[in-house]
């Protein structure tokens, strides 16, 4: 498998780490963890207020990047990606059940996965598709995929957005990166488009056997400490600021680990 596509925008959310120029700066330097603020939460002023008192810190980063990102059109598909969603309220429902207690219907509607995308398709007035998926390790990859696809059936744009939080304590056992609060949108546009579209990063992806010598723009940018979503986003970022010329222009390669036995996700992205 191998496609690409371009990302014609961008926004992310980490925290102490909103700004457009800081995250650029963030990517600029040998792969870290974007600084971490727990008690920062999106002002998500795009939303009419009485939904946004129903979405948890998760929901909002998510939504605040999407709304970042998103033009103000209704024909634009949106991928949400996120391994785990909200598992806190979902186990909050487990114990309040165990418990013999009734089930709040409001907390069950926003604990299912796609309860985010819903209240922000409903928020804009959108009529497009929407589509969220978990895919452990490749819930990133998958995202992007699913996107290619929505391209292919002729989707002018697709809006991805990845979120991600820690579990909670209970289920901290089945973490196997580290957990960070993070949420990232892209705006992707087909790479083959006659005429061609803006500028932007173009991004390919494949399936290969893992193992292969890559280049990489910053210190150990596949290393495997660094949680998948952010670790694609550095590769991207780091990219992006060749193309506003803050940097020599650069190829970067990213390689991450596929769910198949000796198989790898392979990512590359340039200046298009």
């Amino acid at each position: 498998m191998h496609f690409e596509f371009l990302i014609r925008q961008w926004a992310a959310y980490a925290g102490a780490l909103t700004d457009p120029a800081d995250w650029l700066d963030w990517a600029s330097r040998p792969v870290a963890f974007p600084p971490q603020d727990a008690d920062t939460v999106p002002p998500l002023s795009e939303m009419p207020a009485m939904m946004r008192r129903r979405i948890d810190r998760l929901g909002r980063m998510a939504c605040q990047v999407a709304y970042w990102c998103h033009e103000p059109r209704e024909d634009v598909p949106v991928v949400f990606a996120s391994r785990y969603g909200d598992a806190a309220r979902s186990l909050a429902l487990l114990g309040d059940l165990a418990q013999g207690q009734p089930l709040s219907p409001t907390g069950f509607g926003l604990s299912v996965h796609n309860a985010v995308a819903a209240l922000y398709s409903m928020a804009r007035g959108d009529t497009a598709n929407s589509v969220v998926v978990a895919a452990g390790r490749a819930t990133v990859a998958a995202a992007l995929t699913e996107a290619a696809g929505l391209l292919a059936d002729g989707a002018p744009e697709v809006l991805v957005v990845y979120y991600e939080s820690p579990l909670p304590a209970d289920y901290a056992c089945f973490h196997d990166e580290p957990a960070l609060d993070y949420a990232w949108a892209w705006r992707v546009a087909a790479a083959h488009v006659e005429p061609a579209p803006q500028k932007g990063v173009r991004v390919a992806l494949s399936v290969g056997e893992a193992g292969g010598q890559l280049r990489s723009v910053s210190t150990d940018v596949a290393q495997p400490a660094m949680p998948a979503g952010l670790a694609v986003l550095h590769q991207v970022l780091s990219v992006w600021q060749a193309r506003q010329g803050l940097v020599a222009d650069k190829l970067a390669s990213l390689q991450r680990p596929h769910d198949r036995p000796g198989a790898a996700w392979f990512w590359s992205s340039h200046v298009a």
